[in-house]
């Protein structure tokens, strides 16, 4: 019986049963870490029109801050233009503070009802930088990943002051190794694809 037991949690592993409840914590602490990670690079200006780079924008509307999308229709009607159409003209005003006072860096212009933000093309050194920029952020979220690691493990040790075994900790301690190394892979391959981007003339 014992013998069954050790295995189980290997079978559920490899079929994906269920993941054991004390590794689905911190599972999901470096999913957030992850997400957080794509959301930042979405919004990281790379020289094409990326809607994305809005999406922390808030307009004041009627005195409640409310999140671009809300206000407006947003198109990229060329690679290297965005176009806002509100819904209604008195929002041109706001709208066009909110990017103003964004890091966007990038001028908006209006024709009285549609708004426009042109990107300019990069040059080869502030193409660079923003490599660079991103090479940090997806080191940093490696070190949050790590630390997500350390900190289950030290739950998992404090485990050996109840009644479960060693080889339930070491396992748990596996597990928890295994899904490390697969968000750390997903980082690297994240930023691999948003470096070439940027690369990309």
């Amino acid at each position: 019986m014992p013998r069954v037991q050790a295995l189980f949690p290997k079978c559920q592993e490899r079929y994906g049963i269920k993941m054991d409840e004390r590794i689905r914590v911190y599972d999901e602490k470096m999913k957030k870490t992850y997400e957080f990670l794509e959301t930042d690079y979405a919004a990281l200006r790379a020289g094409r029109a990326n809607p994305h780079v809005l999406d922390k924008l808030r307009v004041d509307y009627y005195g409640t801050p409310t999140p671009i999308q809300q206000v407006g229709n947003i198109t990229v009607p060329e690679a290297r233009i965005i176009q806002i159409a509100p819904w209604e003209k008195s929002l041109i005003k706001p709208i066009e503070k909110a990017i103003m006072t964004s890091d966007i860096g990038i001028t908006p212009s209006n024709d009285g009802s549609i708004i426009r933000l042109v990107f300019p093309e990069l040059t080869e050194e502030r193409r660079k930088d923003l490599v660079k920029e991103v090479k940090k952020k997806g080191e940093d979220a490696k070190v949050a990943i790590r630390n997500i690691r350390r900190d289950g493990n030290d739950a998992f040790k404090k485990l050996a002051k109840t009644d479960i075994s060693e080889d339930e900790i070491k396992q748990l301690e596996d597990s928890l190794q295994k899904q490390t190394d697969k968000y750390i892979k997903d980082v690297d391959a994240l930023i691999d694809k948003k470096s070439k981007e940027i690369m990309t003339v």
